[in-house]
C-alpha cells in the first residue's frame, strides 16, 4: 500500500484574504489489499475523524447544533482513502496535523490488512 498525498491552498472568496488549505489523501492498494478490505468488510471503518459530539443535545435546537457540529466533523474512512478524499483545513498547523494523524491509521490499516494476509497459515515470532 502507498499512501499519496497532495496539497493545495486557494483564496476563501473574493472578499476574503484568508486561505483554505487542502489535503487529498489517496492509498494505492494491492489486489489482495482490496480483497481483504472487501472480504473483512473495513470500507467503512473510520480512519481519521477530527472530532466527536459528545453531547448531541435535544430537540430543535439538538438538532440545529447536530446538523452545525456534523459539517464541521471531519473524517475519512477506508473506502474514502481508497478513492481518495480532500479534506479542506482553516490554517497550515490544522493541515499538518490531520496528515500525521491520517499518516499513522493508514499505517494502521496497513498493518491489519498485513495480518489479514496471514489467516490461514503460521508466524514465528523470534523473542
Amino acid at each position: 500500500m502507498k499512501l499519496i498525498l497532495e496539497r493545495n491552498q486557494k483564496s476563501a472568496g473574493i472578499l476574503s484574504s484568508k486561505q483554505v488549505f487542502q489535503v487529498t489523501f489517496r492509498a494505492e492498494v494491492s489486489e489482495a489489499e482490496r480483497g481483504a478490505i472487501d472480504k473483512y468488510k473495513l470500507a467503512d471503518d473510520v480512519l481519521y475523524e477530527s472530532h466527536e459530539i459528545l453531547d448531541p443535545g435535544s430537540g430543535l435546537l439538538g438538532l440545529a447544533s447536530r446538523l452545525a457540529m456534523k459539517n464541521q466533523i471531519k473524517t475519512l474512512n477506508v473506502r474514502e482513502l481508497v478513492n481518495g478524499k480532500t479534506i479542506a483545513c482553516t490554517n497550515i498547523v490544522e493541515m499538518k496535523s490531520i496528515e500525521g494523524q491520517v499518516t499513522q491509521a493508514a499505517q494502521n490499516l496497513k498493518a491489519i490488512l498485513d495480518t489479514a494476509a496471514t489467516f490461514g497459515g503460521r508466524e514465528v515470532i523470534e523473542l
